[in-house]
């Protein structure tokens, strides 16, 4: 079964296929802005498109999908951090990058094949902008600074159904932007000293020396790494207008074709049934939950737990159920282990094995379930109900089934990108303060803030644990009494 997808655009499934002689599908999702850590309401949408880049890969090969992930690192929102804090726009939006890879790392993100910066890439931004001036699609304001002019492109919209009534183009001058219209956004900023500090470039010809817009940003990055023409764009739907919509007048005046084949945006995450902010106390990051003792499997499972293109609420006894279920499927793979003979080792890529036969397995469903528009929470009951079935008796089954069932279960877990937890010593009987101590090293250690991985493993000590480091993760065993 194909890989079927909502397109935003057409609001209709579509098949994912590559576009490209080469058979490569070429897939950019919008990034973090780097000012603050990340919410748990940005990482569903990470999650999310994570489920999907394992689905490509799985479809296509995994040499045959890139993905690329941009991080806006010079914004309003960036650039007032560093007015707050006095510090270097670099060394502020290093910190929360580097924080940020350690929270995707934790939970079990794949790295996209290229992570563009804004900053790393003026010159293509200026150099686009410069052919939507050429073009007469964009104009030099009396500041400095360029806009696009949103009547220029006809198909100005389409993504969003916004209405022509809705988008108030006229003549006058809008406020004190200096635009031809309130409709139109900008491009480029003429620099301010007072709100920008030292954060300037020299501007596009004609234009002041300044800043991009936040849109032009993407556009920029995704023709470099991506051509003209992507595959798939993907983001959450706040983004959709005006950002989404943005990025697709400024690309198809500029390049003059197609910019995206397909758009897929996920919903709203809400937290206890309303939106999540400071002021109700709803407000969570992925460091906050580790510290209540949650781990962040529990915290993927749980933002995978409900269809992606619908709203989710997310609550604390959501996690409470995400890590009961982790639980059950772990019991059920170290059964499966035990009768199937191989090793908790050999586990995560045991799918992988040519030479295990593939006759049907009721598990095959949970990977069409995702396959259709990414049914990750019909694929998740498909699995639990597969669990219940299965029965493990070895004389009702062939030799080889509880190795099929191994490789499907692996498979599934691969798709759904869910570490198991497989060690001897199960980790229920792991303190809950001590799991968040090592969630918390771990995701130290990944950002190479060695000090405060140093600082914890000695908090982990005094408590009475040691942490043992793997390649691909680590392992809790108590400390030795002398």
């Amino acid at each position: 079964m194909a890989i079927q997808l909502y397109d935003s655009l057409t609001r209709s499934l579509q098949p994912l296929r590559p576009s490209q002689p080469d058979g490569v599908f070429r897939f950019y999702n919008c990034g973090p802005t780097v000012y603050a850590p990340a919410h748990i309401g940005n990482f569903r949408t990470f999650v999310v498109n994570d489920v999907l880049r394992r689905l490509l890969e799985l479809e296509f090969g995994a040499d045959k999908v890139k993905h690329v992930r941009n991080l806006t690192d010079v914004d309003d929102r960036t650039i007032g951090q560093t007015q707050k804090e006095k510090r270097p726009l670099a060394e502020i939006t290093r910190k929360w990058t580097d924080k940020f890879h350690a929270d995707c790392d934790a939970l079990n993100c794949l790295r996209p094949h290229v992570e563009p910066t804004a900053t790393g890439h003026i010159r293509e931004q200026v150099d686009m902008i410069e052919v939507l001036m050429q073009k007469g699609n964009a104009y030099r304001a009396a500041d400095g600074s360029v806009y696009f002019k949103i009547d220029s492109f006809p198909g100005y919209g389409a993504l969003s159904r916004i209405k022509e009534r809705e988008l108030k183009i006229t003549n006058a001058v809008a406020d004190a932007d200096h635009k031809d219209s309130v409709s139109d956004f900008a491009l480029w900023k003429a620099y301010k000293p007072a709100e920008d500090g030292d954060v300037k470039w020299p501007g596009p010809r004609g234009a002041s020396e300044g800043r991009p817009g936040w849109h032009i940003e993407c556009s920029a990055m995704s023709k470099k790494h991506l051509g003209d023409t992507i595959d798939l764009h993907t983001g959450g739907v706040d983004l959709l207008f005006p950002h989404h919509e943005n990025e697709i007048a400024q690309s198809e005046c500029c390049n003059g074709t197609t910019f995206a084949r397909h758009w897929y945006h996920s919903e709203h995450l809400l937290v206890d049934g309303t939106t999540m902010s400071k002021s109700k106390g709803n407000y969570y990051t992925l460091s906050d939950l580790l510290e209540k003792g949650y781990s962040p499997m529990a915290v993927r499972y749980a933002l995978i737990s409900g269809s992606p293109r619908m709203q989710l609420n997310f609550t604390l006894d959501s996690l409470h159920a995400a890590e009961s279920a982790l639980k059950k499927i772990e019991t059920y793979a170290k059964k499966l282990i035990s009768y199937g003979a191989i090793t908790s080792a050999e586990f995560p890529d045991y799918f992988r094995s040519a030479d295990i036969p593939t006759p049907w397995s009721i598990l095959g469903i949970v990977g069409d379930m995702l396959r259709n528009d990414l049914g990750t929470a019909l694929a998740l009951g498909q699995l639990h109900k597969a669990i219940n079935e299965f029965q493990f008796s070895k004389e009702s089954n062939p030799p080889y089934r509880f190795q099929i069932e191994l490789a499907e279960l692996s498979r599934v877990m691969f798709m759904f990108g869910l570490r198991l937890n497989l060690d001897e010593a199960p980790k229920a009987d792991i303190p809950a303060a001590v799991t968040a101590l090592a969630e918390k090293r771990w995701a130290a250690k990944q950002a190479k803030d060695f000090a405060a991985a140093d600082a914890l493993r000695k908090e982990l000590a005094a408590a009475g644990w040691s942490m043992l480091d793997r390649k691909d993760g680590y392992s809790l065993e108590p400390q030795k009494k002398a």
